[in-house]
């Protein structure tokens, strides 16, 4: 049986975790590499805010080889593609045929990384696509995973969101329209232990910050937080301290 060398895009999220978990119990996969966008401003991981430090720790108890995409602060579609470009080409040199992810149901997305890898030669793997998504959050949970909100669209969410570990109650406590996965870019999460991990990930919470954004003109952009028809939108940040 031919076992398929794969890279998995990984956000450091709950979605991430539980993607690659069943993956990694996927004998025709080989996960040799966990690929992150960082923004490079500020040293953090893309869209959710994480600092570098507790990527790399997370990454290092995973025990995959992992790498970062350095990103200017509000990247254009054509940086964008041209830096993931510039990774992919690195590692189909390096014999990777596939490309793993997260998704779970956004279909102009999936069909975004589908034609965008396609053009290199690649396959795109959702390893937890389709699923409901309140079924996924509870069998991350009862998988024994942790998580925790670092960032959440204000038009959902007060400050005292961010900052919280997600349980049980959470999931019957969601605003109404607001996915139990928040797919849609609701809010982001930092997953900090569970069965991928060989030891859990230690920090401290910081500060909370909104920070307000110009919403971008297309929505092709994969890194938008939410779809929304404001021209503005706001987010809660909380800041994780290794």
């Amino acid at each position: 049986m031919n076992t398929h060398k794969t890279y998995f895009n990984w956000s450091s999220g709950k979605d991430s975790a539980l993607a690659l978990y069943h993956l990694l119990q996927d004998e025709n996969y080989a996960v040799d590499a966990l690929i992150t966008t960082v923004n490079s401003h500020y040293n953090r991981v893309s869209m959710h805010g994480l600092r570098k430090e507790l990527l790399q720790a997370q990454t290092d108890a995973i025990n995959i080889p992992a790498r970062l995409i350095e990103l200017p602060e509000m990247p254009s579609m054509e940086v964008y593609e041209q830096k993931m470009k510039e990774t992919v080409t690195q590692l189909k040199n390096e014999g990777f045929t596939h490309s793993a992810f997260g998704d779970i149901f956004l279909e102009d997305l999936r069909v975004y990384r589908e034609n965008q890898l396609t053009k290199q030669g690649f396959k795109a793997v959702f390893p937890i696509w389709k699923r409901d998504t309140k079924a996924l959050l509870n069998e991350f949970l009862d998988l024994g995973f942790k998580t925790i909100i670092v960032c959440a669209n204000s038009k959902y969410f007060s400050e005292d969101f961010v900052g919280t570990v997600i349980d049980k109650d959470f999931i019957a406590n969601l605003p109404e329209g607001v996915d139990p996965c928040g797919e849609n870019g609701e809010f982001h999460t930092f997953c900090f232990d569970g069965p991928i991990f060989n030891k859990p990930i230690p920090f401290t919470i910081g500060e909370k910050v909104l920070r307000e954004y110009n919403r971008p003109k297309t929505d092709d952009n994969d890194d938008n937080i939410c779809k929304s028809d404001s021209e503005k939108y706001g987010v809660w940040y909380c800041d994780l301290i290794p």
